[in-house]
């Protein structure tokens, strides 16, 4: 099966007819139909697949248990509303590149896997990249076990749902241990190849990040009765901190957002006793993005006392700097550089991957494909079809370099 006739049949699946933007959350509906896509173009390829215990998919080719595995692949959640790139590219370009490999009629000197890894989104229960999380020991099974969705619904009910064992999650030492490398295919989230004019390039490093939630905590009263001299109005102070939360990335030359936001009673007339933002923040390194939420607490601290509005600020999740293999990273640069003679484009980034959860444990890796626009998270994400191509060989050709002989 073709890169185009796969991507067609993927395209469809959790795609909101009123948005056009997808809502594969993970256990869902949209969430199995991705499943099973994945373990037909797993079974149709004559590879063996398996779930692990933190519902991450595996399609092997060759012995898993002989060690040493070159692993690719990268998930197929959303976002809410998100494009149709981020994630499934990278699952689409694995079989795509193995299917090339095998019209090469490459020899495979080591075991193959395309992974599928659940949940890396965070868009169901608000932390990202849950399977590689709790498969690399980064995330406990007591903080995973307390996860809940907006419905109320705790991620081990989601799972059992499901048709998974919630009690089986936990550290996979043994899986990690039969990877070798683990390179990583995505589409770009941001404009770095279209202003250089490449389509493919490799990651350096991903930025440190974090997601931290604020609790402005007020008086509801009546919208139309209560003077303005009275209020304690724990809107205003959000609002204050969004705009103090712009100022202080564009000092520092980082990036944050508050993109989500949940308000009680949540009435047209009345002012609200809570408002919950949710602040992400992101910056090339650890100094940049302390200083950057350093100056956004301390100045929603000083709105919420000038308004009597009460203010917690709760870390949700961190992930530090993540350099990639050095090694690994400069043979994929040699290897995509090698017949052309031209320098591979490495770039960092500014988005968490799986990639970045693995790289504690085994060596990983990461292509980037190009985005015209640099949109991300969004309907309007966009490749062009020559440049998801370039990708396919590409990550066949690091393939090729890293499994066979």
């Amino acid at each position: 099966m073709s890169f185009h006739s796969m991507w067609a049949e993927l395209l469809p699946v959790g795609r909101s007819s009123a948005s056009g933007g997808y809502r594969r959350f993970a256990w869902t509906g949209a969430d199995a139909e991705c499943r099973a896509w994945f373990e037909d173009q797993a079974r149709t390829r004559g590879l063996a697949c398996e779930t692990d215990r933190n519902g991450n998919q595996w399609a092997w080719l060759g012995d898993p248990a002989a060690g040493d595995a070159v692993v690719t692949g990268s998930h197929l959640d959303s976002v809410p509303d998100g494009g149709a790139f981020d994630g499934p590219l990278g699952v689409v370009s694995a079989f795509a590149a193995l299917d090339e490999l095998r019209r090469r009629g490459a020899r495979f000197a080591r075991p193959l896997a395309i992974v599928n890894f659940g949940d890396e989104e965070g868009a169901r229960f608000g932390l990202a990249c849950v399977g590689s999380r709790l498969t690399a020991g980064a995330l406990t099974v007591e903080d995973a076990h307390r996860l809940t969705d907006g419905d109320g619904i705790t991620l081990p009910e989601a799972m059992e749902a499901a048709g998974y064992d919630p009690e089986a999650i936990g550290p996979d030492p043994e899986r990690l241990a039969r990877v070798g490398a683990y390179v990583e295919l995505h589409v770009e989230q941001g404009r770095a190849l279209d202003l250089t004019g490449d389509a493919v390039g490799v990651a350096s490093a991903i930025w440190p990040h974090g997601r931290w939630r604020f609790d402005f905590r007020g008086e509801a009263n009546h919208a139309g009765t209560t003077r303005l001299a009275d209020r304690s109005d724990p809107m205003m102070s959000y609002a204050e901190t969004v705009l103090a939360a712009r100022r202080e990335a564009e000092l520092a030359g980082a990036v944050a957002t508050f993109g989500k936001i949940a308000v009680e009673p949540n009435g047209v007339n009345a002012i609200p006793s809570l408002v919950r933002g949710w602040l992400d923040s992101r910056a090339a390194d650890q100094h940049s993005l302390d200083t950057v939420v350093t100056g956004i607490e301390k100045a929603a601290r000083e709105y919420a006392a000038a308004h009597g509005v009460d203010l917690d600020v709760v870390r949700e999740s961190f992930t530090p700097v993540v350099e990639f293999d050095h090694a690994l990273r400069d043979e994929l640069a040699r290897v995509l550089g090698k017949d052309t003679g031209l320098t591979v484009p490495v770039l960092g980034t500014g988005a968490g991957h799986d990639a970045g959860i693995l790289s504690a444990r085994v060596p990983t890796a990461m292509l980037f494909v190009r985005n015209p626009t640099g949109v991300s998270h969004s309907p309007a994400e966009s490749a062009a079809e020559d440049d998801c191509v370039a990708g396919v060989l590409a990550l066949a050709d690091v393939l090729e370099g890293l499994a066979c002989t």
